[in-house]
């Protein structure tokens, strides 16, 4: 393996923000390494905040992993080409992007396969229908999904600096709902290979670079489980709380005591807004009225009693809410049952956070 292979495979490494260029189009490898079965490629940055360095530094680490020998290990590093000049007081990256921002509620889960996503993006809709002003970040970025449950896979968010040395990012924007998701920054299929710093700083880019201008709600779909990114995210980002989703098995329920137990820890202390059962029961679609407990019945209530927290809904399994999330078309916006279930659960949230 020679240099010339590695910058050949970074040729498939592209700028969203740049035209879809490749970042050797684009001038920005710096230097390739080869000492052993270990790569050090340089990327070069023309200024000092990029928003995009986070996310282009993880797909030239995968690219470089996923076409190179078995075992080859992969270093990154960045520089800045030309120094800008000190910012002015005030331009640093902090919080003003959300300062127009009423509450921002993070979607958690115990652990994954709960829905958790579904729930995110179908709360998000149903509270637009009620007439609020939200946004959505996917924050899941093992399994960034909004893009497309939203059907707004392709579409690539536009980036515009506003100042010297500071760009912002512009969310995408459908059913009523400003979105935003690693997953617009990366190749259909890609896996996203991310060490846990680099994923807690990618994350704050992706949320505080994001021009979400006034809104009611910013939901943040959370990844799944506890860790160190939800600790990241809820200490540098002002989080009000969270509604935490789960199914009715024992499996799912034991993972949410963990989950309650990381918000109310004293050094997170976040309020938990209330719980929601997700596949509370099936129902199939010729027979309305019939309901199955096939994952077991009112665990969540249970649960919610158990540590004193409001059940703010429960999600039946129907066939139209998994077509409404393969579709791009959320389930929320029917005037079905299920688009009901969600419209109510959004009505519960609001008040509980309002109250």
């Amino acid at each position: 393996m020679t240099e010339q292979d590695i910058l050949n495979m970074l040729n498939e490494v592209v700028h969203p923000a740049q035209g879809n260029k490749s970042i050797i189009e684009l001038g920005m490898v710096h230097s390739v390494s080869i000492d052993g079965n270990k790569v050090t490629v340089t990327l070069a940055f023309p200024k000092r905040r990029d928003p995009l360095t986070e996310y282009l530094v993880g797909s030239t680490r995968a690219t470089i992993i996923r076409n190179a020998p078995q075992g080859t290990e992969v270093e990154v590093k960045t520089i800045v080409k030309e120094e800008a000049p000190k910012k002015k007081a005030g331009l640093d990256l902090g919080l003003e992007e959300i300062n127009n921002v009423r509450h921002i509620i993070g979607i958690a889960s115990g652990k994954g396969g709960v829905g958790k996503s579904t729930v995110a993006v179908n709360l998000a809709v149903a509270l637009a229908r009620l007439g609020y002003k939200v946004g959505l970040a996917d924050a899941d970025v093992y399994g960034p999904s909004v893009p497309l449950m939203t059907g707004t896979e392709g579409a690539v968010p536009e980036a515009e600096e506003i100042a010297e040395g500071k760009e912002v990012i512009y969310p995408i924007e459908k059913y009523g709902v400003k979105w935003m998701s690693i997953g617009y920054f990366a190749e259909p299929g890609q896996a996203l290979i991310w060490r846990g710093p680099m994923a807690c700083n990618a994350l704050k880019q992706m949320i505080l670079q994001v021009r979400w201008g006034v809104l009611d709600f910013l939901l943040i779909d959370m990844p799944p489980g506890t860790g160190d990114i939800h600790i990241s995210l809820v200490n540098d980002i002002p989080m009000e709380g969270a509604l935490i989703v789960t199914t009715p098995q024992s499996v799912a329920l034991s993972d949410v005591e963990k989950g309650v137990n990381m918000f109310r820890n004293k050094n997170i202390d976040r309020k938990i807004f209330g719980l929601v059962e997700n596949m509370a029961w099936f129902t199939p679609e010729e027979l309305p009225q019939n309901k199955y407990y096939i994952f077991g019945k009112n665990g969540g209530k249970e649960m919610a009693d158990k540590y004193g927290i409001p059940l703010l809904g429960q999600i039946p399994i129907v066939q139209s809410i998994r077509e409404g999330g393969d579709s791009g078309e959320p389930a929320a916006l029917s005037t079905r049952p299920d688009g009901q279930a969600f419209i109510d659960l959004a009505g519960r949230l609001a008040q509980a956070v309002e109250q």
